[in-house]
């Protein structure tokens, strides 16, 4: 059976606070050198501001299994965003839309 006595030593090592500032050794803690300033604004750049399309409109729709396999696939294979896929196809109709209506 547990010693009850141990866990409440444990509890008490836990509940003594940090040593003070002074008393910490700085080979274990050595200072950490000062950043030079900057001297242009900071701008973190990071994977999806690489890929930002400025693209902000959500656009859901339901498709048959088989338009969405088809769909990805031109994605896939040119390398392109769903998103993409569906600009372009809108364009090609535009275009083809006038044609047949003049």
């Amino acid at each position: 059976m547990a010693d009850p006595t141990a866990l409440k030593k444990t509890k008490a090592r836990l509940r003594r606070s940090a040593p003070p500032a002074d008393e910490i050794s700085e080979n274990i803690f050595p200072p950490r050198p000062a950043s030079p300033p900057l001297t242009e604004p900071y701008h973190r750049i990071d994977g999806r501001s690489l890929r930002r399309t400025g693209r902000t409109v959500q656009f859901a729709t339901r498709v048959s299994p088989a338009f969405d396999m088809q769909l990805r696939a031109i994605a896939q294979r040119e390398r392109i965003s769903l998103a993409e896929v569906m600009e372009r196809a809108l364009a090609f109709y535009e275009q083809h839309h006038q044609r047949t209506a003049k």
